[in-house]
């Protein structure tokens, strides 16, 4: 992201991904602790999982960039 960002807008973002990682991993419990074998189902869940995590990362990086002394 170039020039200046909405700090606020970006941590409103980071939050609702969280949640939305949060749901995710629920939701992926509850069918494999039920028994239920939609394999498929739960592997496009996991990866909508990952891709959220790989958002979290990438905002957390500009929100909170490692400074190299």
């Amino acid at each position: 992201m170039d020039g200046e960002f909405d700090e606020t807008a970006l941590r409103q973002r980071l939050d609702a991904l969280r949640d939305e990682h949060r749901a995710l991993d629920e939701e992926v419990r509850l069918l494999t602790m039920c028994g239920v074998v939609d394999q498929l189902k739960i592997m496009r869940l996991k990866r909508r999982k990952l891709s959220l995590k790989d958002e979290i990362f990438r905002l957390e990086d500009i929100l909170n960039p490692d400074i190299i002394a």
